[in-house]
């Protein structure tokens, strides 16, 4: 398969759009950060690592989604009564806006692995606390915007043992209540010697559209000196989610400059938010080589395009 030499996705001339030396404190590092627009804001939930090796969360807004005001003060999520098992360092947030409020997913990381952790906000202020609402090891828990059938659906990507390889694929969850999940289906598998094949895991929450719901996902591929994380999408079925309907071949957003090639993870692209504006343009934000956070742009009707022939 010979692709077409077309530009799918254009990255922001001026990128990193937010790097450490913009925070209000010091940081080694700042990426993987959800965002989304609501109210003709931009509002972004920042991962942040300090000096320390420890990480936080803090908020960011913006008018027009390029320049960012970020919060003098960190994000203050109650605390786990588990918190040294469970939740050492909070990490990868992705928020959804759904039936009027916000819901945050996070991996919350400890010394028992890693869990999906849920929490609600209705002015990113104050939060609550819905609880872990995975088995370890898993992450990359992003809820969708609305229910499907009268039940909430969640991605997520469990992750085989270490011994194993440490591969993943992405799975799907349901719940009545947002607390109780089950009902687990695999969704997508990894393709073997692809650029996807060693795990993959959901992006920001998907969009839905007329051809079905679209997902910008991260694919990894296992190189002799590393891993290399890069963009694909796939449209999955408007009322059973769990039914692959196209997934792109080819990557559309990998690792090629010095920004994405270089910091404390080399080769790494993580995309984790997705605006979709009025005129169809899709604005994509995501964390470059795990230091910094950058934006990109595509036609929503590229990105679907590119599920079902790229």
């Amino acid at each position: 398969m010979i692709f077409e030499k077309r530009e799918i996705v254009r990255r922001y001339e001026n990128n990193p759009i937010i790097a450490p030396r913009d925070l209000p404190c010091r940081s080694n590092s700042v990426f993987n950060s959800g965002c989304i627009k609501h109210a003709g804001r931009y509002i972004m939930m920042l991962r942040i690592e300090d000096v320390d090796g420890a990480q936080h969360f803090r908020m960011a807004y913006s008018k027009d989604g390029i320049h960012f005001d970020i919060a003098a003060r960190p994000v203050g999520i109650p605390d786990s009564d588990e918190m040294e098992r469970f939740e050492l360092l909070r990490y990868d947030p992705r928020i959804t806006p759904l039936e009027g409020t916000f819901y945050v997913t996070y991996a919350a990381h400890g010394t028992k692995g890693v869990r999906v952790c849920l929490v609600q906000t209705d002015d990113f202020v104050t939060f609550r606390r819905i609880g872990y609402v995975s088995q370890p090891d898993n992450r990359n828990g992003v809820l969708f915007p609305e229910r499907i059938k009268g039940r909430y659906v969640r991605f997520d990507r469990p992750t085989m043992a270490h011994g194993q390889g440490g591969k993943g694929d992405m799975w799907l969850s349901y719940s009545p209540d947002l607390v109780h999940w089950g009902d687990a289906k695999l969704v997508a598998e990894t393709r073997a010697e692809r650029w996807d094949g060693h795990k993959l895991g959901a992006g920001p929450a998907p969009i839905k559209t007329d051809e079905g719901w679209l997902l910008l996902y991260h694919g990894v591929y296992e190189r002799c000196n590393g891993l290399v994380y890069r963009c694909g999408a796939m449209l999955l079925d408007l009322d059973d989610p769990s039914k692959v309907i196209a997934r792109s071949r080819g990557y559309i957003l990998g690792p090629q400059e010095p920004y994405e090639r270089i910091g404390d993870v080399g080769n790494v692209v993580f995309v984790t938010g997705n605006v979709l504006e009025p005129d169809g343009m899709v604005k994509l934000y995501y964390g470059a080589a795990d230091t910094v956070m950058c934006l990109a742009f595509a036609k929503l009707t590229d990105l679907i395009d590119a599920a079902k022939n790229g």
